[in-house]
């Protein structure tokens, strides 16, 4: 069996992340993985560095950068319109071309692309859900065009969490599997950071749905009772965030923060941030679909707060248990949890954290234990074969 993973980016975001180690180890005697990028980028790089054939088939720059929010412009959508139709044809032609027997889809861009492509080259395609289809994470009118699809389109989805499970129509759930991005075993060797010179550190690409601003003003609610403490800003803008980015040193100085914050920018092994810092931050104002750093965090035994809401208070929540109005700060077994879009609240987390540590360190000792029985990437493969083998006709 042939299994081609198409991506519209070639940038290393959390669900490339997750597809490159399964596709590392996913591919057995009879099972082969190639992937298939819409542009060239560090992504490329370590995809064939893990020995997985890559092509490239450059897609429009502007349409390919084109944000979520921006896409369903008028003029925007003319022009995405326009670079469809003349790229289709050559994506048909890729797909015959890799004579792959499944196509996977990785991205919400790549998905409405493929479900063109793939029937019109004969090959049923599997998407694999990274986003929640919801009006507080995606604008409205690209929710029902993702929902839609989502019910049309897929032999099966592969989705991160109940959390972005439970966006799906309910009909398209059924089709729907859950599988949680796998850790590889690296993943839970334990960190010891330097609890003598506390660092507070949040992960991720610079956005307005990470939180990043948040993280700032709880920082300098924090720093008037602790001075001690560092804070680091890990990740740099990605697609049309720059500005959102550039504005973010300014606040820190306008906040005081000049000598306690650390802007790294993007780097090549976020792990070695993650295990450096004390506590690991979650700021997201919005729901996340799964929020990886956090699953990372808890398998290195980093004490977490996280915002409470998506997939992260399915993670750190070991009942499952929902509150449509969370209170602005609670402590499970796991972890701290939030209100998103916050600051105090976030600042009041975190100073539970650094106040007791011993308390701390108990809750992400559980948080070590629960990663290792749900987050392990052979989980991961697993469900993930099973879903790919499903959905090919005679590759059982």
């Amino acid at each position: 069996m042939r299994v081609l993973v198409v991506d519209h980016t070639a940038q290393e975001g959390g669900a490339e992340s997750a597809l490159l180690r399964v596709a590392q180890r996913i591919g057995e005697a009879d099972l082969t993985v190639r992937a298939l990028l819409f542009e060239d980028g560090p992504f490329r790089e370590r995809l064939t560095s893990a020995g997985i054939t890559t092509a490239i088939l450059s897609l429009d720059s502007h349409t390919n950068r084109t944000s979520r929010d921006r896409v369903l412009s008028p003029v925007t959508a003319l022009r995405t319109a326009a670079a469809t139709l003349g790229f289709v044809p050559r994506l048909v032609r890729g797909i015959r071309g890799s004579q792959c027997d499944l196509v996977v889809a990785n991205s919400l861009k790549s998905a409405v692309l493929v479900s063109l492509a793939a029937p019109l080259a004969g090959r049923r395609w599997v998407w694999h859900l990274h986003d929640r289809l919801a009006r507080d994470y995606l604008p409205g009118p690209l929710v029902r065009l993702m929902r839609v699809l989502a019910l049309a389109g897929p032999r099966r989805i592969v989705v991160n969490s109940e959390a972005t499970r439970d966006t799906l129509p309910s009909r398209a759930r059924r089709k729907a599997v859950i599988a949680y991005p796998g850790l590889p075993p690296e993943a839970f060797e334990v960190a010891e950071p330097d609890v003598h010179h506390p660092v507070v550190t949040v992960i991720g690409r610079i956005s307005p749905t990470k939180g990043q601003r948040e993280f700032l003003e709880a920082a300098a609610a924090l720093a008037q009772t602790r001075p001690d403490v560092r804070f680091r800003i890990v990740g740099a803008a990605l697609f049309a965030e720059q500005e959102y980015a550039d504005a973010l040193p300014a606040l820190a100085e306008r906040l005081g923060l000049d000598s306690s914050v650390i802007f790294t920018g993007w780097v090549s092994d976020p792990g070695a941030e993650l295990r450096a810092s004390t506590v690991l931050v979650h700021a997201s104002p919005v729901p996340e679909p799964f929020g990886q750093v956090v699953a990372e965090a808890m398998a290195a035994g980093i004490p977490v707060v996280a915002s409470d809401a998506g997939g992260v208070r399915e993670m750190l929540v070991p009942d499952g248990g929902r509150e449509d109005a969370p209170a602005p700060v609670r402590t499970t077994e796991l972890g701290v949890l939030v209100r998103p879009g916050d600051a105090s609240a976030l600042a009041t987390g975190i100073t539970l954290v650094l106040q007791d540590p011993d308390a701390a360190a108990q809750r992400a000792r559980a948080a070590r234990a629960v990663a290792g029985a749900r987050f392990g990437i052979d989980d991961t493969v697993a469900v993930i074969r099973e879903a790919w083998l499903t959905a090919a006709p005679g590759h059982r």
